[in-house]
């Protein structure tokens, strides 16, 4: 099985690879976004160390459980061969209603045949009031007329 596009990565391959998981990620489904990793991802996220598909829909599993009305959006940063770098930010609501914004960087590094052998994230958690949300579509994948990071000022 093979998950194009494949490295090496292009920029627009990259901005493909960025998009894709964006999307997948707004979906909210964690045996849909773990399709994405190789069977033995590894993953860091803020101080969770994952590996493998397993642990990844766990954690997913866990993640949306207390991340209501979870909207993302990821910007590329960087590429080379077969890695990427991105920046991202999400907007979630908690279990008591308060919003919170969530940036963060991440690494990414592909095996041969599409999918991420590696991920390493670090989030910082920023609450925000109602009045500061600037992610506003409905659940699911972000529309292409939607600002991205650059647009929103982030």
């Amino acid at each position: 099985m093979t998950r194009p596009p494949l490295p090496p990565f292009s920029r627009e391959t990259a901005l493909q690879k960025v998009r894709a998981a964006e999307d997948g990620w707004n979906s909210r489904d964690p045996e849909r976004v773990a399709l994405a990793y190789t069977p033995d991802s590894q993953w860091r996220n803020r101080s969770d160390f994952l590996q493998g598909r397993g642990a990844i829909v766990e954690f997913l599993t866990r993640k949306w459980e207390r991340e209501h009305d979870y909207r993302l959006i990821k910007d590329l940063w960087a590429h080379d061969g077969n890695r990427v770098a991105v920046r991202f930010a999400y907007e979630w609501r908690d279990a008591d209603g308060g919003w919170h914004r969530s940036y963060g960087n991440e690494n990414w590094e592909f095996a041969a045949d599409g999918l991420m052998a590696r991920r390493i994230a670090s989030i910082n958690d920023l609450p925000i009031r109602d009045s500061e949300r600037l992610f506003h579509w409905p659940q699911g994948i972000r529309p292409d007329d939607h600002p991205g990071l650059e647009a929103l000022g982030l």
